[in-house]
């Protein structure tokens, strides 16, 4: 197995940690800016955003609105309204984006990789073929072919209009 070193990502992860008493998904969502936040849906239980440090362009989070940190302490309403959204997530970055696949996934634990440890989130990270190059590795910047703004605006009447 090869081994791909990626310096660049340690700044991101000690930047991104956060004390206990600051939660941007708790803290936007309560703002009631969803437009300023890049929220693009909201269920009774959970919400919808744009990833604003995006491994590929339309990466999304899906997370409930209280915070809490473990999955297993989610109740069966907060899980389906998350699920909901994961589902309804997936439509509209095929229908906007027309991925070729997608990833899927949490980080559950600061040693897991979670840059909000304390309040659980999935990841939907559209993929294409080709989408990977050196530019992350040697030149320490990543690529993205589009701007928030625009990917906000092709899911946000897909996401809200769902909801």
């Amino acid at each position: 197995m090869e081994r791909l070193w990626t310096p660049w990502r340690m700044e991101y992860i000690q930047a991104a940690r956060h004390d206990d008493d600051s939660c941007f998904l708790c803290d936007e969502p309560a703002a009631g800016e969803d437009d300023r936040f890049l929220i693009l849906a909201r269920v009774p239980r959970a919400f919808v955003c744009l990833n604003i440090y995006p491994y590929n362009p339309g990466h999304l989070l899906v997370a409930p609105f209280r915070h809490v940190a473990d999955l297993e302490a989610l109740d069966a309403v907060e899980t389906g309204d998350c699920d909901l959204l994961l589902q309804r997530s997936v439509k509209a970055l095929k229908e906007a984006m027309q991925p070729h696949g997608f990833n899927l996934g949490m980080n559950l634990g600061q040693v897991a990789g979670a840059g909000v440890p304390g309040h659980v989130h999935w990841h939907v990270v559209p993929r294409w073929g080709g989408d990977t190059n050196f530019m992350p590795i040697v030149g320490q910047t990543r690529v993205l072919p589009e701007l928030l703004a625009d990917t906000f605006a092709k899911l946000k009447p897909l996401l809200s209009a769902a909801s």
